[in-house]
This record gives structure tokens, C-alpha cells and sequence, in this order.
């Protein structure tokens, strides 16, 4: 009987919720404050940490990475109400399951645990590409760039350099900073991200470095930022090249001088945290043009790490497909055997501008539509479909020529109406798939529900 732990400081609601789990066959144990939570996580062992955002003593951002180190792979369950999804959001990225709002639906509630539960409990496939260690979400390139990037993990991840990563959007340069966290001596300490680009110039100082109660108006209790939720571990900076120029001088302090200062504080705080960062911009132009600091740029830049767009790295595209199809069919339960051969030479002629992210959602969509055991040209987008490279230069003739006007319909060569175009019929195509089940859409197509509310706004979908 799987064992799961609600920590919620309302005891009628944790009442109410472990007779309805009990009924369920779960066997429940409840705790009112994060501290006893973590109590009984030393004294015992758990399937799945349900518990709610904003408690007593802690909240779910500190408790988090806590729960993590007592129990690693445990899954973890946020309650929040709707005004913290977006922080919820952000604890999905540091290692929580999935997040439900409150008040809470009961069948909708049961339904994520038992994902919870299914996916930990789910063997490994022998059969499977071998993943890199602690990672589920990509595999091991075979081409001549996977394998530097490969090698400069090793070397750098013992250390305790600072990194910066550069690549473009979608080529997997968070895996390369959690694969430096999980081979580096502090692979047992806490793994937090933070998108910089989320960060504005209000918030970005109390989200890194906390702060005191009442040192702004709904500054409630002290708040602990990501720096000291960090401690011992490591802090990822994605897209450091968004962080408001403000900031950049106290980052760039707390890595020189290992100190932060919660906002209304007047002592500083001893932090011990290596600080990985992400960039899809030309940080040394950004130094170049005052948007970013010099000073801070050189701290960061003890070693750098490119990653290579999917188009330059020859041979893994298949690779990356197959393993991606593997993972559609386990989430929408489909049975979708690979490419077929016109395919696969798609797949292999297009230049994958949105890389990774764009491959797997591409993936993802043909495993749905697919209507055999192989996904077809059918199945993919037109701008796949139809690509073809940019057609070399004409050497140039003594002969004359006469100039070939060609007509190009706006709607095929605009980027973002393509998208949106597929995006729409993918939507449109998992609602008809789960019987309009938004909760259960938004989960297969990985987005959270209120993404997926804001899109079916914007496409005009009566769901």
C-alpha cells in the first residue's frame, strides 16, 4: 500500500483529504508545519510528499529542496492556490511532480498522484538509449560535438568553476548544467534554476537573495531567496543576459565575496554556491554595448561551454527522435514504432531552428496523429514538409538571363503563423484525444493549465 505524506497547516482540510485517500487504499500520515513534515521524513519512508505552497514556517520553495535531500526520489506534489501558480511553476523546475490548485478536485487530485506514483514506480526499459546519469529527459548524442560536450562536463564538474553555457533556444543547456551539478562533489545538495528572464527589476532582488518581514509592502514573514536555498549546492542563471543591470552588481558581489543581504537586512549571510549560467545571447557584445557588466561577465566566465545547434551536430537528430518517441508513447499511451524512411529524411534535411524543444514537440505531435506504427510525412508540420536548403548562389554567367518573378503567399513564410497554425491543430487534436479533458491536455502537451487556458483564448477554441 503506496505511503504518502500531506503536510497543510488546515487540519480540516488534512483530515478531509486522508479519508478521501484512505478510501483510495493510501495509507496517510499529516503534518501541520514543513519542520514536522521533514520530522517525519527522517523517521520514515514515503511514496510521495503532497503538500501545500504556503505553510507556517516554510514555503514550497524552501522546503522543496529540503524534501529532496531526505527523500531524492520521492515525488513531490504542490497544493497552491491560483496567486502562486507561477511560483508553483518555478518549483516544477527545481524538482517538484506537478502542482493542483485549491480548492482541490478530488478526481483531478487522485489522477496526479497515481501518475506520481506510476512514473517512480516505472522499470527501466533495457531496450532504452541510455540516458545520461539522473537525467529523463535526453540521451547522449553520438556526434563529434556531443562528444566535447561530453568531455568538458567531465573535466569542468569536479570543480568549482564557474560556467557559462552558450548555445540557442531549445539545445539543452539546463541538461548540461544539471549533468555538471549531478557529476560534481555537490551532487546531493539542492539543483536550483531561475529564469532570469522571469525576473523583473522589483522582484529580482527578493526572489535571489530574500528578504526580511516588513521590508516592503507584503513582505508578511522573512522569505529565504535562491541563493541560500541553494546552500552547499548548485544555482543555475538562465538567460543571465536578462538579469537587470541592478542585480548584476549584487550577484556580482555574493560570487565574489561568497555573502548575500536579504532586502531591509543589515547583516550579510555566509552562502556557499556554485553558480552555473545559461545564454542564448552574445554576452562579451552585450559587455561591449553597456548592457552588461564586464566585471561580472569575466567572474562568471571561468570556462565556457558551447552547445552546438541540433543542425551542426551530424547524426543525432534520429537519435534524439527515436528517444523521443519512446517518451510520447509511455505519456499518451500509444505504440508508434519510429520514422518512416521519407521521414527520417525529413527529419534529417530540416535545420531544426527551435533545436531540442522543437524536435521532441514535433515528435510529440506525430505520435498523436499517427495512424500506423510509423509517423509519415503526413503527421509532420508543413515548414518541415516543404523545407529545403536555401539554394546556393548562381555562379555568375556571361550569359544574360532573364529575371524569374516568384510570388510567396505571406501565411507560408511567416514563422509565427505556421506555428501558431500547427500549434492550434495540436491543441484542437489532444482535446478531441481526452475528451476535452483540459487538465489531462494541458499534462500531455507540457504545458501547465493555465498556458493552455490562455491559448485556447487565443485560437478561439470553445473547450
Amino acid at each position: 500500500m503506496p505511503k504518502i505524506l500531506i503536510i497543510d497547516d488546515d487540519p480540516a482540510f488534512c483530515l478531509m483529504l486522508k479519508a478521501f485517500l484512505k478510501r483510495q487504499q493510501y495509507e496517510i500520515e499529516t503534518a501541520f508545519t514543513a519542520n514536522d513534515g521533514l520530522r517525519l521524513l527522517r523517521l520514515a519512508s514515503f511514496n510521495l510528499v503532497l503538500t501545500d505552497f504556503r505553510l507556517p514556517d516554510k514555503d514550497g520553495l524552501e522546503l522543496l529542496p529540503q524534501i529532496k535531500i531526505l527523500a531524492e526520489n520521492v515525488p513531490v506534489i504542490l497544493m497552491t492556490h491560483y496567486a502562486d501558480i507561477r511560483t508553483a511553476v518555478r518549483a516544477i523546475k527545481m524538482g517538484a511532480f506537478e502542482y493542483i490548485t485549491k480548492p482541490i478536485n478530488p478526481d483531478e487530485t487522485l489522477l496526479v498522484i497515481q501518475n506520481a506514483l506510476h512514473k517512480k514506480a516505472e522499470p527501466k526499459d533495457a531496450t532504452a538509449p541510455a540516458t545520461v546519469a539522473g537525467s529523463t529527459h535526453f540521451v547522449k548524442g553520438k556526434s563529434p560535438e556531443a562528444a566535447q560536450i561530453e568531455e568538458f562536463i567531465t573535466l569542468v564538474a569536479p570543480t568549482y568553476l564557474s560556467v557559462i553555457i552558450e548555445g540557442e533556444s531549445g539545445t539543452g543547456k539546463e541538461y548540461v548544467a544539471r549533468m555538471i551539478h549531478e557529476r560534481s562533489k555537490r551532487q546531493h545538495m539542492p539543483f536550483v534554476a531561475i529564469d532570469c528572464g522571469a525576473l523583473s527589476k522589483e522582484l529580482a532582488g527578493s526572489e535571489l537573495f530574500g528578504y526580511l518581514k516588513g521590508a516592503f509592502t507584503g513582505a508578511m514573514k522573512d522569505t529565504q531567496g535562491q541563493f541560500e536555498a541553494a546552500e552547499g549546492g548548485t544555482i543555475f542563471l538562465d538567460e543571465i543576459g536578462n538579469l537587470p543591470y541592478e542585480i548584476q552588481v549584487k550577484l556580482l558581489r555574493a560570487l565574489q565575496e561568497r555573502k548575500v543581504r536579504k532586502i531591509g537586512s543589515t547583516t550579510d549571510l555566509d552562502v556557499d554556491v556554485r553558480v552555473l549560467a545559461a545564454t542564448n545571447e552574445d554576452l562579451q557584445q552585450s559587455v561591449a554595448n553597456g548592457q552588461f557588466r564586464e566585471d561580472l561577465y569575466h567572474r562568471l566566465n571561468e570556462f565556457k561551454i558551447n552547445v552546438p545547434p541540433l543542425r551542426d551536430r551530424d547524426g543525432d537528430v534520429l537519435l534524439f527522435a527515436n528517444y523521443f518517441i519512446q517518451q510520447a508513447n509511455q505519456e499518451m499511451e500509444r505504440s508508434v514504432a519510429g520514422l518512416d524512411t521519407a521521414t527520417a529524411e525529413a527529419f534529417e534535411a530540416y535545420n531544426w531552428p527551435g533545436n531540442l524543444r522543437e524536435l521532441k514537440n514535433v515528435v510529440k505531435r506525430g505520435v498523436l496523429l499517427a495512424k500506423g506504427e510509423v509517423i509519415s510525412l503526413q503527421e509532420l508540420p508543413a515548414e518541415i514538409v516543404s523545407y529545403s536548403p536555401a539554394a546556393a548562389p548562381l555562379a555568375q554567367s556571361n550569359e544574360s538571363s532573364t529575371p524569374t518573378t516568384v510570388f510567396i503567399s505571406a501565411a507560408d513564410t511567416d514563422l509565427k503563423i505556421i506555428n501558431e497554425r500547427n500549434e492550434k491543430e495540436m491543441i484542437l487534436q489532444m482535446l478531441d484525444r481526452v475528451k476535452y479533458n483540459k487538465s489531462k491536455a494541458a499534462r500531455l502537451l507540457n504545458i501547465d493549465r493555465k498556458t493552455l487556458y490562455n491559448k485556447l483564448k487565443l485560437y478561439n477554441i470553445d473547450a
